[in-house]
C-alpha cells in the first residue's frame, strides 16, 4: 500500500499552514495514498509566545484540525496530523498528534511524552516544559497502514517507548518531528533506523524543514524505513509531498527471520559488581 508524507516549513499563520495540509490531502489522495502523514507542529511554528498566543486554542476550536478533518472526509483519506499545539486541561499546552479516519473522525490522540529541554553546543536553548505538559501514556491505533504506534520528535531518543509500542502490537511507528539541524545531522538517520530495527516495524517520520518565519531552522529528511532498517524514502531538505510503498507482510517476514520481539525478556534489575 502507498503512504504519503508532507514535509513542511510551517510558518506563523495557521490558515496558511492549513491550506498547505488541505492541498496535500487532495494530492495524496489523487496519488493513490491510503494515508497521509504530516510533521510535528504542522499548524504553527512560532517562538514568539505573544504573537502565537491568539492562534492557540482548545482542540475543539482549532482551525487547522477542523480543516484537516474536513479534507480527510472530502477525499476519503486517513491522516496522521503529526501534532498541533492545543490548550490542555491544566492550563498548559499539549503537543498533540491526531489520527483522523476517512470520515474525518478522530480515531486517536497522543500527547508528546518527552519534552525537549536542552542546551545545544550551537548555542540553541530549548525549554519545551516551560509551555507544555507531558503526555501520560503510549498509544497504538488501527489504521490502513497497520497498527500504528504514536510518538513525536524527542520521543525518538527513548527506546523504552518503542518497546512498549511494539509489545502492544504496533507494526508501524509514526515519529513526526521538527528536529534541529545540529541534532538532525548527528542523530536523525541513525535513531530512525535503530527504532525500526529493534521494533521490527516500519517507521514513518514526516518532518519540518528549512528556515521558518520565526527564525528557527529544521533538518527535514522525512523518512520511511522498513523493518530491516532499509531507508525507502528520504525527502532531503525540500518542502513538498513524498510517497512510499509499504508491505505489511514485510513485518511478519522480518520478525520471523530475527524474532527479537519473541526473545525479549524483562530485566529485573542491575547488579553492581
Amino acid at each position: 500500500m502507498k503512504v504519503a508524507l508532507l514535509q513542511m516549513t510551517s510558518g506563523i499563520d495557521p490558515q496558511a499552514n492549513a491550506r498547505t495540509i488541505v492541498d496535500a490531502v487532495a494530492e495524496a489522495a489523487a496519488g493513490g495514498a491510503a494515508m497521509l502523514f504530516t510533521p510535528e507542529m504542522s499548524g504553527l511554528v512560532d517562538q514568539n509566545r505573544a504573537r502565537a498566543q491568539p492562534h492557540l486554542s482548545a482542540e475543539g476550536d482549532d482551525g487547522v484540525l477542523a480543516a484537516t478533518r474536513a479534507a480527510a472526509r472530502e477525499h476519503k483519506l486517513w491522516v496522521h496530523l503529526g501534532s498541533l499545539a492545543v490548550h490542555g486541561d491544566d492550563g498548559r499546552l499539549a503537543n498533540r498528534a491526531f489520527v483522523i479516519d476517512e470520515q474525518g473522525e478522530i480515531r486517536a490522540r497522543y500527547d508528546k511524552l518527552h519534552l525537549f529541554d536542552v542546551d545545544l553546543p550551537s548555542g540553541e536553548s530549548w525549554r519545551e516544559s516551560a509551555s507544555y505538559a507531558p503526555g501520560e501514556g503510549a498509544v497504538v491505533v488501527g489504521t490502513p497502514a497497520g497498527q500504528l504506534g504514536l510518538a513525536i520528535c524527542y520521543d525518538l531518543r527513548f527506546a523504552d517507548l518503542f518497546r512498549a509500542l511494539s509489545d502492544a502490537g504496533a507494526t508501524v511507528l509514526a515519529i513526526p518531528a521538527a528536529f534541529t539541524r545540529p541534532t538532525g545531522a548527528a542523530h536523525w538517520h541513525i535513531l530512525q533506523r535503530a527504532r525500526a530495527i529493534e521494533s521490527a516495524a516500519y517507521v514513518i517520520s514526516a518532518a519540518q524543514t528549512g528556515t521558518h518565519e520565526d527564525g528557527r531552522a529544521t533538518y527535514g529528511h522525512s523518512l520511511v524505513v522498513d523493518p530491516w532498517g532499509t531507508v525507502l524514502l528520504d525527502m532531503g531538505e525540500e518542502a513538498g509531498l513524498g510517497f512510499a510503498e509499504i508491505d505489511p507482510a514485510r513485518v511478519a517476514d522480518v520478525r520471523a527471520r530475527v524474532p527479537v520481539l519473541a526473545h525479549r525478556r524483562a530485566i529485573p534489575g542491575v547488579v553492581s559488581a
